[in-house]
């Protein structure tokens, strides 16, 4: 199912020090990954203080995309959960001044709710 995942674009969770080990030069001083997500070969990186979007370019991989958003600045989201029919769950995220929401697929493994609950914490966080 991992390849089949990766083909289609599926998020996958990732181990946080596997993540750190690869893009831990990105992270701030005293800044911890909470959870990491892998599609295909780009990352979503959740850290208590903003969400970390990494787009790998091109064949080689050589050009990188790394967004980061403050959670104070995402206007709302939300999740879609896996279904019987629908085995993928989703994520969207709006951002004022975005044309478009962010939006991932997540493979049914994933735990939406973890995800939305991470969101949610942090964002109201950050709103204090």
């Amino acid at each position: 199912m991992g390849l089949l995942n990766s083909i289609l674009g599926n998020a996958s969770s990732v181990s946080v020090d596997e993540v750190k080990k690869e893009w831990g030069k990105i992270l701030a001083q005293d800044e911890e990954i909470t959870v990491a997500y892998k599609v295909v070969r780009d990352y979503i990186i959740l850290t208590p203080k903003r969400i970390i979007f990494i787009d790998v370019k091109g064949l080689s991989g050589k050009k990188i995309c790394i967004n980061s958003v403050p959670y104070r600045k995402i206007s709302s989201f939300s999740v879609q959960t896996a279904g019987m029919m629908d085995l993928n769950a989703e994520l969207v995220i709006c951002i004022p001044g975005m044309p478009l929401p962010l939006t991932y697929t997540f493979d049914k493994n994933i735990n939406i709710y973890e995800v939305q609950a991470v969101l949610a914490d942090a964002i109201a966080a950050a709103e204090k």
